[in-house]
């Protein structure tokens, strides 16, 4: 017999409602991987508010609409995606999908106990991040690395850290004054970090007397944000690093870049853009620290690197926040192993990095045969040549060319459709374009192939 749970109130208006035992027990043979405690939590506020709206209709209609409510509250679960958009670094997918070897470290590190900060040469506690941070150091051919929890940590700490004396001001151009996803805008991270904004020069043009100028006894840093995710041409001038270096170094205080995108060893050339700059080529002109994400084009977890100086490092490790900002075994797992791969020169082991090159005929290829095995429906896909993005805020101009299903359905709406792929099993993520949805190949690993037309099947069946 089952357990009969306490409804939240009643009344006369209410009493077409289902009790919230009957909508439990209906609901959880929709959703068996919900805890019940959390099916009963979202029936009663779903309840609650049907109660409160003076809803009228059946039982079973107001089944119906508890468990599509509780659905969409299941459906913010984390799962796994399809990402049939052709944006690789897609923020809102959780970026960067991790190579096979760093995910075999991240599953070791999860399931076992590690020398996270352990040191099994004397028995006693260790640094955490000590080999990671020597791997990172080589890499950006720095003196010194540490990593944080993401890239704005690691600048609101650096900010942090430059402006905690009586100087304050942090000269930056006010072209590079960006917002990054979220709504998170730089002179918002400055001030969080209790530094003073002193904007140099123009939106289009800044030179390096525009920060000569600037410089009086409140700055204590000169900072460049890298645009890497957006970019200006046109009537536009920026100083190079060097001058920007040069004029830190007389000043007496430290120059330091917000790289963003992470590029390390990768050129965008391939992709049609501009290549990044990379850490170590910022470090070779004179910048006393660099950040960047792990995230991005580094391919690996959310992270933020800091490297150069060796003394600024070794500061900032002692910072208070560091610790609020520090990495768990998981990421620093998972970034041991892309770092790894970087300095093997095995880039294509990292999914982002062999995803940007992979070769059109090849997708085409993989179209072709997905459409002759679609059979009877195929007469609703067809094959076209598109452009993948890079996302994630990194190589704005980069436009990776590309091969997509394209499907016209014939049963039901384009909007119907994405939803049905969004909602099936396994979740489809594709973009429309006027009246068809695509599918990019370039983002979908080729393991995913069978499943996708699996899904394209059943989302367009009558």
């Amino acid at each position: 017999m089952s357990e009969t749970l306490p409804s939240s109130g009643s009344d006369v208006s209410s009493r077409h409602l289902p009790s919230v035992d009957r909508a439990v027990r209906t609901i959880e043979e929709r959703l068996p991987a919900v805890p019940r405690p959390l099916l009963v939590r979202w029936v009663r506020r779903e309840l609650a508010q049907l109660r409160a709206a003076g809803d009228s209709g059946t039982q079973e209609q107001a089944l119906e609409r508890l468990a599509a409510a509780v659905q969409r509250q299941a459906g913010t679960r984390l799962e796994r995606v399809i990402n049939a958009t052709g944006v690789i670094l897609h923020t809102n997918l959780g970026r960067a999908p991790l190579g096979r070897e760093a995910v075999d470290a991240v599953r070791a590190a999860a399931g076992n106990y590690t020398t996270l900060e352990y040191d099994p040469e004397t028995g006693e506690r260790g640094r955490r991040g000590a080999y990671l941070e020597e791997l990172l150091a080589t890499l950006c051919e720095a003196e010194a690395a540490t990593v944080v929890n993401n890239c704005a940590a690691a600048l609101v700490l650096m900010l942090k850290h430059f402006t905690a004396g009586p100087r304050k001001g942090v000269l930056i151009s006010r072209g590079e004054l960006v917002q990054i996803g979220g709504g998170f805008r730089v002179p918002e991270i400055l001030a969080a970090s209790g530094a003073q904004l002193c904007e140099v020069g123009t939106t289009n043009r800044t030179a390096a007397e525009d920060y000569a100028r600037a410089i009086d006894g409140n700055t204590a840093l000169l900072l460049k944000v890298h645009r890497s995710n957006f970019w200006m041409e046109g009537f536009v001038e920026s100083p190079p690093r060097e001058a920007l270096a040069a004029l830190a170094l007389d000043a007496g205080i430290p120059f330091i870049e917000d790289l963003g995108s992470g590029a390390t060893l990768l050129s965008a050339a391939a992709a049609g853009a501009t290549p990044e700059p990379t850490p170590a080529e910022v470090l070779a002109c004179g910048a006393d620290l660099v950040c960047f994400s792990g995230d991005k084009l580094f391919g690996g977890p959310q992270a933020g690197v800091i490297a150069g100086s060796a003394a600024h490092v070794a500061a900032i490790r002692k910072e208070p926040l560091f610790r609020a900002f520090r990495c768990d075994k998981l990421v620093m797992a998972g970034l041991e192993a892309t770092a790894a791969a970087h300095l093997r020169r095995a880039a294509g082991e990292i999914p982002v990095v062999r995803m940007m090159g992979i070769a059109v005929h090849d997708l085409h290829a993989r179209a072709s045969a997905m459409c002759e095995q679609l059979g009877e429906i195929a007469g609703a896909v067809r094959i076209v040549e598109t452009a993948a993005q890079v996302g994630g805020g990194a190589l704005p101009q980069a436009r990776i060319p590309s091969v997509a299903l394209q499907v016209a359905p014939r049963q039901c709406s384009v909007d119907e459709l994405a939803r049905r792929l969004r909602n099936g099993t396994p979740r489809v993520v594709a973009y429309r374009v006027a009246d068809t949805l695509r599918l990019d190949l370039r983002t979908v690993f080729p393991e995913q192939d069978a499943p996708l037309m699996a899904a394209l099947r059943k989302a367009l069946a009558p």
